[in-house]
């Protein structure tokens, strides 16, 4: 309103002047906060794989997997690292027996470590990046147990934080001693946010059913927490005529919401979904303090700009893409439906009809925020849960309506040691969403596998759905557009016809079907597991073959290596240095893994070493199209240039 009076003040011909600065101001003030951001948070990172070698630090995180555990450390002393190139933070799995180790100790332990891996094929996720913005400089294993060397010690602010990751331990710790197994890993994951002692089937299940939400601390929890802290406040203040009438219980009941989501916020690690939901909840429970409507589009937008003001890495990560989008569209339907809704209610509605409403909110919410965020996630997982619908109709209520509501009496309890009268209950609720997650995953098609969409398509369809959701006039159905043009991104995405990864030891060929067959199945799982998604394949892939030819006759193999024909082109695959002689001669492309001394068209082994894994396009034309990771990704603070290697070793 202030705006729109102060445009019409300065009338049309001088807003058009205002609007335009304030949108250059806005954007270089985004560029200013990227720039000091990238500034502030560069360490040095580890630039070669370096160990067995000791390694000693103070413990800042502690996180539970199964059958091991993983500490973050900072304050670091390193064998054969001078304090300058010495990184700020690293992270070390600890596997095997190991003494118990809580944030602030300072341990020493012997380790291996590397910098943290580049993405497995060009546009894939990019852990260094994210590393760089954690100030995390390497990671590594260790090798036997560490030693605590102090206890926790630390002065300051910094005492504050060791203490609350204390104490987010302790919760953890509590919370799998009250409940056993499984329903104990994701009651953790609810309170705490700690997730790692999760089983990879369970998440695999959780993911697959669609339900991967409810672990990710975000709106949802937040939400619940805060009304459940305000609507049993301001019920429990009711009872009380003497309060109730003469004192503003409603704002006495919405300070005590903010404190607990504040609270809940930090013991559940304020990661960005958390943050986002806290400031919007903050925002909406300010609104009752001075009397006014807070759910708005305009309460999503501070909140993502408190975020991208301080943290203006988060817009490229998925839990930043996919909070907003689901906030943004949810809103934008809320409002419409607000200003349309016309329930015909003659009398009190009766409990039947209140489920049927609640049921359909729940499906309404799942299917807008489903719609949502869909995209962003066929992006950065290429997948799609088809069943997702189903499975939260159960799922969400029982979590919202059984699980929480014990999560927060646990939380009253624990000071008192009385955590297990509400632990037990929340066990059970618990493994319901385990069943329905089993149930719905096992569904014949309840995930389906989507190749990589293309940058440009995830900023058109971003674009549109912004427009969809913005506007309130006619002209807003205009950013369908910008979505079907995003999603038009997957169709015409064509996968590589070569894969090869950062050390040439495993590699990969698109078949005549569209499958990709591998070279190994002993190194590289990991990799081979990023290209297989990336390419929509749910199946493993097939090997090469050892001798002869592969079933679709496109690929020949002896023990020096393969010749792949394909597309009127011969490329050689090289395993052997006795073969480079031959194919250098009869292929259009030598992909080597080994030394290249010679002239010859390759990404040989040092290519690699320099620029990581590389994708090969054979076209129609007869050319070769190109990429790898580090041409891909240019030359940005984060991107870990390897140690220069001995002359020798120098590329040909």
């Amino acid at each position: 309103m202030a705006v729109s009076t102060a445009f019409g003040w300065l009338g049309r011909r001088r807003a058009v002047p205002l609007v335009a600065a304030l949108g250059v101001g806005v954007l270089a003030l985004g560029f200013a906060a990227a720039q000091w951001r990238t500034v502030a948070v560069q360490t040095p990172v580890l630039d070669h794989r370096l160990g067995p070698t000791n390694v000693a630090g103070r413990v800042v995180g502690v996180e539970v997997l199964p059958g091991a555990s993983r500490v973050t450390l900072e304050r670091l002393r390193i064998g054969q690292l001078s304090p300058a190139r010495t990184p700020e933070r690293l992270r070390v799995r600890l596997g095997g027996k190991q003494p118990r180790i809580i944030p602030g100790d300072w341990i020493r332990v012997r380790a291996i470590l590397s910098p943290p891996p580049p993405p497995a094929a060009p546009g894939a996720f990019d852990f260094q990046r994210q590393s760089y913005f954690r100030q995390l400089g390497a990671v590594g294993f260790s090798l036997g147990s560490a030693t605590v060397e102090e206890h926790h010690r630390a002065e300051g602010f910094a005492a504050f934080g060791f203490a609350l990751e204390r104490l987010r331990q302790r919760i953890s710790e509590r919370v799998v001693a009250g409940i056993d197994g499984t329903p104990g890993a994701i009651a953790a994951a609810l309170m705490t946010g700690s997730r790692g002692a999760i089983s990879a089937e369970v998440m695999a299940n959780i993911r697959d059913s669609g339900l991967a939400h409810l672990l990710a601390i975000s709106g949802l929890h937040i939400g619940l927490v805060a009304g459940i802290v305000f609507f049993g406040l301001r019920g429990a203040l009711a009872l009380v005529p003497p309060l109730a009438l003469r004192y503003p219980i409603k704002k006495w009941a919405a300070m005590a919401a903010i404190a607990g989501a504040f609270a809940y916020a930090l013991v559940a690690g304020a990661t960005v979904p958390t943050q986002r939901a806290f400031l919007m909840i903050g925002l909406v429970l300010l609104a009752v303090l001075f009397d006014r409507r807070g759910l708005s589009m305009r309460l999503v937008a501070w909140a993502a700009f408190a975020i991208l003001l301080f943290r203006p890495e988060s817009l490229l990560g998925a839990s930043f893409q996919m909070s907003f989008a689901a906030v943004v569209a949810l809103v934008a339907v809320y409002e419409v439906v607000r200003d349309r809704r016309r329930l015909d209610e003659a009398g009190p509605p009766s409990w039947p009809r209140r489920a049927l409403h609640y049921l359909g909110g729940v499906g309404l919410t799942t299917l807008i925020a489903g719609s949502a965020t869909a995209p962003f996630a066929i992006y950065h997982f290429n997948r799609f849960a088809v069943f997702g619908l189903a499975a939260n109709l159960v799922a969400v209520p029982v979590t919202a309506l059984w699980i929480m509501p014990w999560a927060v009496a646990a939380f009253l309890l624990m000071p008192f040691g009385l955590e297990s009268v509400a632990l037990a209950p929340m066990g059970l609720g618990i493994e319901v969403v385990v069943r329905v997650a089993e149930t719905v995953a096992a569904w014949p098609g309840a995930v389906t596998l989507v190749p990589a969409m293309p940058v440009w398509g995830l900023a058109a369809l971003g674009l549109g759905g912004l427009w969809l959701c913005l506007w309130r006039c006619p002209w807003r159905a205009w950013g369908l557009a910008g979505v079907a043009a995003g999603l038009a991104g997957v169709a015409v995405t064509v996968p590589p016809d070569v894969l090869v990864d950062g050390g040439g030891r495993l590699m990969a060929v698109r078949s005549a079907s569209g499958t990709f067959a591998v070279s190994t199945r002993r190194t590289g799982r990991f990799n081979r597991g990023v290209w297989l998604r990336r390419v929509g394949q749910d199946a493993e892939a097939p090997l090469w073959p050892r001798q002869g030819f592969s079933a679709d006759g496109r690929l020949v193999c002896d023990h020096l290596g393969c010749i792949l024909h394909a597309k009127k082109h011969v490329v050689a695959l090289v395993s052997r240095p006795q073969s480079l002689a031959e194919d250098c001669w009869i292929a259009d492309v030598v992909v080597s893994a080994v030394p290249v001394r010679g002239p010859c068209p390759a990404a040989d082994r040092f290519d690699l070493w320099r620029h990581g894994a590389h994708a090969l396009w054979l076209l129609d034309n007869g050319q070769v199209r190109v990429e790898s990771v580090n041409e891909e990704r240019g030359r940005r603070p984060w991107v870990v240039r390897p140690a220069p290697r001995q002359r020798s070793d120098s590329a040909s």
